[in-house]
């Protein structure tokens, strides 16, 4: 059997046999979710592999369970474990209170740089849902996981560099729009034309390899046009540049699709036809709407004729609409490539439509340095600590998708196919059962045996 440590060449993870995985068991409810998921890998990965691979389970400390023992609440040893080892599971961290680090789980996102946070979020037939439609919901959120306000760079208000950044603000930038500069914390929210290059591509090369028909680039540029509008432009840049000959945006469809249906169509009736307000334009508004048919029509040989439908079609969406569109249009969403606070707002309010974040997976991955974190989404929940009460589901899922990232399929369909039958025979942990009829109440550790039972 081969052994040894998990390692990336030339783009490629290289997982031996029996690979060493550093896990945290996580604070609170931490010790009761792990203790059922543990048993749930290793099931699947037997029954998958009949011995011939076995992961070895390393244990690492961090919140507070790491504060106790250590009096730290992020020992450097973690974190270089993770760095060794490549990939690692974690639970549900408690966040420090007072300063120093803001939150755990952003610490190790920044100092491992994982770049991507991975969000599936896909409805289980019979989970409990607010929405009459719930299977229609079946999306993939890519958040960029380093910049955005989360960056972490901000001051209190009256401190003196709060008010330090605001005199520079005033005098040296010209800045009037402050409202109450003696009362205003700051913050600042860096987003680079690199870090949306490899969020965007990772989204890219995801839908694209799991043949889904579209990503959207959910922004709210129409107001941040610098930061969020800019993201917007670097994502279809990306798209176009690098992937051309495998996509086609929203608006090149519209092109390709009036040519099509109108061989003869002029320039101009086609840029009359994508924007209806073309007759109020100016000359130069004009100009530009029609170089951008001229420019789309040069696709026509590798597009036209009902090419473009069978490209991943790249379009984008303003974040509060898609707040709203994916409660009421969900079909239209597959893969989303957005920024941080969108992407913590979206896949939040999509997991709800599945049923909550309790069975929501997560994952925090570097593409290139191979590094990642699979992670419960839900908080602590220290009152059931202890209780084999809450539902496993979102670390059992986590490691599923742990599975898949290293290239153990057969394991991952185990996990997520059990889960699913269990849960159609309506045997679930309390959060689900007091919302479904006639169903079997288990324990947390029993809703781990039932699972290993469907495998």
């Amino acid at each position: 059997m081969n052994s040894g440590k998990i390692k990336i060449e030339n783009g490629k993870l290289i997982v031996p046999n029996n690979p060493t995985i550093p896990y945290i068991e996580g604070d609170g409810t931490g010790p009761d979710i792990w203790a059922a998921s543990v048993r749930v890998f290793d099931a699947a990965i037997e029954k998958a592999y009949g011995g011939d691979r076995k992961i070895n389970w390393l244990e690492v400390y961090a919140g507070e369970n790491s504060f106790n023992r250590t009096g730290e609440w992020l020992p450097q040893e973690t974190l270089d474990a993770f760095i060794e080892y490549l990939v690692g599971i974690k639970g549900p961290l408690t966040t420090p209170t007072g300063g120093g680090i803001t939150s755990l789980n952003v610490a190790l996102r920044q100092k491992l740089d994982l770049y991507v946070c991975l969000r599936p979020v896909k409805y289980i037939t019979g989970v409990p849902s607010p929405v009459k439609r719930p299977e229609d919901v079946d999306m993939v959120i890519f958040r960029e996981n380093t910049e955005d306000i989360y960056a972490g760079i901000e001051w209190a208000a009256g401190t003196e560099n709060a008010k330090k950044m605001i005199r520079f603000l005033q005098e040296e930038m010209k800045v009037d729009s402050i409202r109450f500069p003696e009362t205003s914390g700051i913050g600042i929210k860096p987003a680079s034309k690199e870090g949306t290059y490899r969020l965007v591509k990772a989204a890219l090369e995801y839908a694209l390899l799991e043949n889904r028909k579209s990503l959207t680039i959910v922004h709210k540029g129409n107001i941040m046009k610098y930061t969020e509008g800019a993201f917007k432009k670097w994502g279809f840049e990306v798209a176009v540049t690098e992937y051309r000959d495998k996509v086609v945006t929203e608006r090149e469809s519209w092109i390709i699709a009036n040519k099509d249906k109108n061989p003869d169509l002029s320039i101009e009736d086609n840029a009359k036809m994508i924007d209806p307000g073309y007759h109020m334009m100016v000359d130069a508004q004009k100009k530009d709407r029609q170089a951008e048919v001229e420019t789309a029509l040069k696709l026509m040989p590798t597009h036209g004729n009902g090419q473009w439908k069978q490209k991943l079609l790249i379009r984008d969406s303003i974040a509060d609409i898609t707040l709203q569109q994916v409660l009421t249009r969900p079909k239209e969403f597959e893969v989303i490539a957005t920024m941080n606070l969108n992407g913590d707002y979206l896949s939040d309010a999509l997991a709800a439509q599945v049923g909550g974040i309790g069975i929501a997976p997560g994952a925090n991955i570097n593409y290139v340095t191979g590094h990642a974190i699979f992670e419960a989404t839900h908080g602590t929940a220290p009152k059931y600590a202890g209780l084999d009460q809450v539902n496993p589901g979102s670390v059992i899922l986590s490691g599923a998708m742990m599975l898949k990232y290293m290239g153990w399929d057969k394991a991952h369909d185990l996990i997520w196919d059990a889960l699913v039958k269990t849960i159609a025979q309506k045997r679930v942990t309390y959060d689900y059962h007091r919302m479904m009829d006639n169903a079997k109440l288990l324990k947390c550790s029993e809703f781990g045996d039932a699972i290993i039972e469907n495998m």
